[in-house]
């Protein structure tokens, strides 16, 4: 070799030690027993829908956890709705699946002949699943216990929690939305899908043309008040309808056009205060069950003294998981936070909340702080999880107690049944992966994950975590691709 030849060599070798190569991985396979995952993963994600884009996906075995492929994995990323793996699975850690939620009602003051001298109290203990019939059941409680006139004030407690009531990245134009309802330790849900903090308005055709539209309210409230600002036209007549709460207020405004013999348009909408709304129901409730209220309705602290006269527990956690998981119900992640922070750090706020999360995921080795942490449910777009760190929590959850209620609870690929599909229910039908994949489905502007479990075609246990983010378009698709790609999988 020639002096020159060296020299070069040896200043590539003192380059090499004092600047090691450090190689950026994009893709990369842990077993050469899946050479052919990998070739088809990199080839779906080479569709040009992706350009641009990010893309986070982690692959493991079940069994064992071992990585078989990944793609920018450590990458931290927009979550969305895969979130709520997260909180869930540290609430089933945190409150257990027994856990409960109860409703109370106090009297403070003497029952003298049926009338009670003094004031009733609502007590909230952060139930998102109380109904009108629930205000209905502990208004009978209290007519049993002797009261058949308050000659009080009827008020609200709902300082198990704090007082702000959305989480810090919440944009104004949603909050009305029933995706971003308020977060109070009292409230109430319009049907059996458990939105708390919202009420279903809808808007039917009248008899005549020119006539206003017919808007009902679900549950009949005087929390909320409407403006009808519509107009029944024609049966050939265009249907355009908006319903929206007016910002600050508990207005809600309802305007546009139905055609006459049209169907109904309908929205949830979430209300300000929703702790007003439940003492509305529970004054209803009251008059319903021939108690009379002499006073206001206002808002403070039980007293300590006070007497408990009714109560109401909540379904357990593990049945409250099912429309919690399956129908990706953002309230229940954010009530789940303040719940674990008041039982563990005696303070329901998100601050306190998101800090049971992050110790719940150190303790089983998934990092924490490799993530940023905004809310519950995945609504903030400054939430940042990396794909990898989703299927190591998905790994170890497999040895908890409680993991075939976690399990059960995740939406299944093409099922049709609203409370086993959930959010899958209507994609990937007729693919392996229908009734296969059991995977949570997360949706933002720019953003699509799902992450999950899925059997191969060879019977091979696979966990998954896929996480989109940064596309034009539709990348849901790709989603759905990737996930039959691996139900379909066979060496």
């Amino acid at each position: 070799m020639k002096r020159g030849s060296q020299t070069a060599v040896l200043l590539l070798m003192s380059l090499v030690l004092f600047f090691p190569f450090q190689p950026v991985k994009t893709e990369v396979t842990a077993s050469l027993d899946h050479e052919k995952l990998v070739d088809q993963m990199n080839l779906l994600l080479s569709d040009e829908k992706l350009d641009g884009a990010l893309s986070g996906i982690s692959i493991r075995a079940a069994d064992t956890g071992e990585v078989l492929y990944e793609h920018d994995a450590h990458d931290r990323l927009k979550p969305a709705s895969n979130m709520k793996l997260l909180t869930g699975a540290a609430a089933m850690d945190t409150l257990g699946i027994d856990y409960t939620f109860d409703t109370e009602v106090f009297s403070e003051g003497k029952v003298k002949g049926g009338n009670l001298h003094g004031d009733l109290y609502l007590k909230g203990n952060g139930d998102p699943t109380l109904l009108y019939e629930d205000f209905q059941d502990l208004a009978q409680q209290v007519k049993d216990s002797g009261i058949k006139r308050v000659k009080g004030t009827l008020i609200a407690d709902d300082t198990w929690y704090d007082d702000i009531r959305l989480s810090e990245d919440i944009s104004w134009n949603d909050e009305s939305r029933y995706y971003a309802s308020q977060i109070s330790a009292l409230t109430a849900a319009p049907n059996e899908d458990y939105d708390a903090g919202t009420v279903i308005v809808a808007a039917y055709p009248a008899e005549k043309e020119g006539e206003e539209a017919v808007v009902e309210v679900t549950p009949e409230t005087d929390h909320v008040t409407i403006t009808n600002q519509t107009k029944t036209v024609a049966e050939d007549g265009e249907k355009d309808v908006t319903i929206e709460r007016k910002h600050g207020t508990n207005e809600i405004i309802v305007e546009g056009t139905i055609p006459l013999e049209g169907s109904r348009s309908r929205s949830w909408v979430a209300v300000d205060e929703p702790s007003g709304l439940a003492l509305d129901l529970f004054r209803r409730a009251l008059e319903e069950a021939g108690i009379k209220v002499k006073g206001k309705m206002t808002y403070a602290e039980t007293p300590e003294k006070a007497d408990l006269v009714a109560s109401h527990t909540s379904m357990p956690l593990e049945d409250l998981f099912i429309p919690f998981m399956k129908l990706s119900n953002n309230g229940h992640a954010e009530v789940l936070i303040k719940e674990m922070g008041r039982v563990v750090h005696d303070e329901g706020s998100w601050d306190k909340g998101l800090d049971v999360v992050e110790e719940y995921l150190e303790a089983i080795d998934v990092g924490a702080g490799t993530m940023r942490l905004r809310d519950g449910s995945g609504m903030s777009h400054v939430n940042m999880v990396p794909a990898d760190e989703i299927s190591e929590l998905l790994y170890h959850v497999q040895q908890e107690p409680w993991y075939e209620a976690f399990y059960t609870s995740l939406p299944v690929a093409g099922e049709e049944e609203r409370f086993v599909g959930g959010t899958l229910r209507n994609r990937m039908q007729d693919t392996a992966a229908e009734g296969n994949v059991h995977a949570k489905t997360g949706s933002l502007t720019g953003v699509t994950s799902l992450s999950g479990y899925v059997t191969t075609k060879d019977g091979e246990e696979l966990i998954f975590s896929i996480l989109l983010n940064n596309y034009l378009g539709s990348a849901q698709e790709i989603e759905d691709k990737l996930a039959v790609t691996l139900a379909e999988y066979e060496e």
